[in-house]
């Protein structure tokens, strides 16, 4: 019996899907470091996003400028970008990149703060791990510096929302829900 996605490559109508793989596990199952020697250097930029949620009684505190540990907007900022150019260090199999560029803005917003972080290499391979990486830690950041206000705060809706440059060229996230 064949099924319609067989059916309609037979026809010509459709290519057949190629089974996708994961890039750094081997034929036996075994973890691996992708070798990237032989790729082309390009340019290349990702963009992450995420959010913190607290109280009101934090965000009072952040925008009086009255942490007692110093301005959070700020340490966050430059955790994040630490962060960056530090992820080979924190995600097995990371290569470790020349970042020619991090850039990590943070926004307030009625419930906390949306954090961004953008960042651009040239280089093998691409940028998302040291995007996605400067948003968790930015965010993670703030936490450490405002718990003593609001221990209830949310970390969340880390994500990657672009990435150019590569073999699998530009990619855009349709928009997020709520943030």
């Amino acid at each position: 019996m064949t099924t319609k996605g067989e059916a309609a490559a037979a026809s010509g109508r459709a290519r057949p899907r190629r089974k996708a793989t994961l890039s750094h596990v081997d034929r036996r199952g075994h973890v691996r470091m992708v070798d990237v020697g032989a790729k082309t250097d390009t340019d290349r930029e990702a963009v992450a996003r995420g959010f913190i949620g607290m109280s009101m009684a934090a965000r009072r505190a952040i925008r009086a400028g009255q942490v007692a540990k110093g301005d959070p907007l700020q340490a966050a900022r430059v955790a994040g970008i630490m962060a960056a150019k530090r992820t080979s260090e924190l995600i097995p199999l990371c290569h470790p990149l020349q970042l020619s560029y991090v850039g990590v803005d943070l926004a307030p917003r009625a419930r906390g703060y949306a954090i961004e972080a953008r960042v651009r290499t040239t280089g093998k391979t691409g940028v998302e791990m040291e995007a996605l990486t400067a948003v968790a830690v930015a965010a993670l950041t703030i936490y450490d510096m405002v718990k003593a206000v609001d221990k209830t705060m949310v970390i969340g809706e880390i994500r990657l929302v672009e990435k150019r440059g590569g073999r699998s060229g530009h990619y855009r996230r349709g928009p997020a829900k709520g943030v």
